[in-house]
């Protein structure tokens, strides 16, 4: 009877700040670190006096964090009450589990509705595991005497218990419960909640990936479904109507993206107490969401690597909450840079899908060429063009990293005139290093920047000379690869799966 969905983490490559307001798009890369849900009856059986209930129990389960949360579900208004302590609580997951469960409510008939009923008796068990991917375990490696590199990272148990930070910083500068990566862990925990609940109640049929590979992906209205419940979840928890890409990317994968209008969400936001949930999820689905997504991933023989710097991470709301205070006090500049910043986003895309489009015309011509400037800084990549179909290879390789030259020149413009550390000065010198390092394509900051993280896109196999001049340089750098996968059903328990993952990805290193 379990039930497990697993939804990726993100990263986005272009389009931050910018990707706040319709119709600028940003590129978001889904990532093979994953998030996963475990949903099962809590009860074998249902008690015969059960008919009778007028609540349920849910049970949430979050190994990592060594914590346990019972509720009450109320069968009536399908709201949850904890009845542990406060502390432990999680709106992310409180919202999921309730929309999700109103969701199949808005949508099944009468003896469906019976169906749903007797099943919602027996309880809900829910699991929740994030691969450590999403998690900064860089003071463990440190503590351990370990170098800072992959392999380290990779001794690690899969799904290990999460360090919390002291709470001794105050105001300003508190430091958050957990030092996070930012993969977007919420938002690849709310879909894998949503996704799994949504397909253990019988309101979406879901594949998973094999089966994808095997007949091909249905059509995506069950995905649009997931996508729905997962960005309401999202945002109520959140307590604000963000962009989505993050929530959009746990969905489908990579993707262009276009942020939706944040008015489809106002029943949400606007219910008060007395409105039945059902209503109000009903409402969700039945509104005109006019985001825009279209597949999008890196080029064959590119590989997305992220590092962290380990300076402790930036906080993204006071930061978005910057740049648009300075929107307001001087318009015509920041117009102006947002105009420029648009214009590289756009280059960058049209470059990469190029690209794509060269390698599926002529592979080998394609595979030859960027193997052989994996090997050279891009200077030196002209040199290797010979013909006509090779110099449009180059042309777009250096398209590409002029516009990423760019991307980032306008972004240190925005953070210098907003006054926030957009890409920090210590972070310019380490992208300017690895972007002049043999077989780089980009580098950049991802999302709203800050310290949090850097990202490279490396030709080839020229990502292991990067890692090993980021761990010279104090940079950890992550497992995290892009996998342009959504959310998806797991055959597994992924506890027995990433063991023996783990075991064969240190003997492949």
């Amino acid at each position: 009877m379990a039930v497990v969905a697993s939804a990726p983490g993100k990263v986005l490559m272009t389009g931050g700040y910018l990707v706040l307001e319709r119709p600028n798009a940003g590129i978001v890369l889904s990532t093979n670190a994953r998030f996963y849900a475990i949903v099962k009856p809590l009860h074998e059986e249902i008690i015969p006096e059960s008919w009778a209930w007028a609540w349920t129990d849910v049970k949430l389960t979050s190994p990592q964090m060594a914590r346990e949360t019972m509720y009450k579900l109320s069968l009536k208004n399908l709201k949850l009450q904890s009845v542990s302590s406060s502390e432990s609580r999680n709106p992310f997951v409180e919202y999921a589990v309730e929309y999700a469960i109103a969701a199949a409510h808005a949508t099944f008939d009468k003896d469906k509705k019976a169906m749903l009923q007797k099943l919602l008796l027996k309880g809900l068990d829910i699991t929740i595991l994030g691969c450590n991917e999403f998690y900064s375990y860089r003071n463990q490696i440190e503590a351990r005497g370990l170098p800072l590199t992959p392999e380290s990272l990779a001794s690690l148990p899969p799904f290990t218990s999460i360090t919390f930070n002291a709470d001794d910083s105050i105001g300003e500068n508190q430091k958050p419960e957990v030092a996070k990566t930012g993969l977007g862990s919420s938002a690849a925990m709310t879909t894998a909640v949503v996704a799994a609940l949504l397909h253990y109640l019988g309101v979406v049929s879901l594949s998973s990936f094999s089966e994808d590979q095997s007949h091909g992906r249905k059509d995506d209205s069950d995905l649009d479904i997931v996508h729905v419940i997962g960005q309401t979840a999202h945002c109520i928890a959140q307590g604000k109507v963000g962009s989505g890409f993050d929530v959009s990317s746990a969905v489908f994968g990579s993707q262009r993206y276009v942020r939706f209008s944040p008015e489809v969400l106002s029943s949400a936001q606007n219910a008060g107490m007395a409105t039945p949930l059902t209503e109000v999820i009903y409402d969700v689905l039945k509104a005109k969401w006019d985001h825009e997504r279209t597949k999008f991933s890196l080029p064959p023989l590119m590989t997305l690597l992220l590092g962290e710097p380990g300076s402790g991470g930036s906080s993204t709301p006071s930061m978005v909450g910057a740049v648009k205070k300075w929107q307001k006090s001087d318009p015509q500049n920041s117009l102006e840079t947002w105009k420029k910043l648009s214009e590289g986003n756009s280059a960058l895309e049209m470059h990469l899908n190029t690209l794509c489009k060269l390698a599926e015309r002529n592979y080998n011509v394609y595979e030859c060429l960027i193997n052989a400037c994996s090997l050279l800084p891009a200077e030196k990549w002209l040199e290797r063009a010979n013909e006509p179909s090779q110099a449009d290879i180059v042309k777009g390789l250096l398209g590409a990293r002029d516009a990423m030259l760019g991307i980032r020149y306008y972004m240190r413009k925005m953070g210098e005139a907003a006054g926030i550390p957009i890409e920090p000065e210590s972070q310019t010198h380490l992208l300017d290093t690895t972007m002049s390092m043999e077989g780089v394509l980009l580098a950049g900051v991802p999302g709203a920047g800050g310290f949090d993280a850097v990202f490279a896109v490396t030709l080839g196999a020229s990502s292991k000379n990067v890692t090993k001049t980021w761990s010279s340089l104090n940079v950890l750098a992550m497992l995290v690869t892009e996998d342009p996968r959504g959310v998806s059903l797991e055959e597994h328990d992924p506890r027995a799966k990433e063991i023996t993952a783990a075991v064969s990805s240190i003997q492949l290193q």
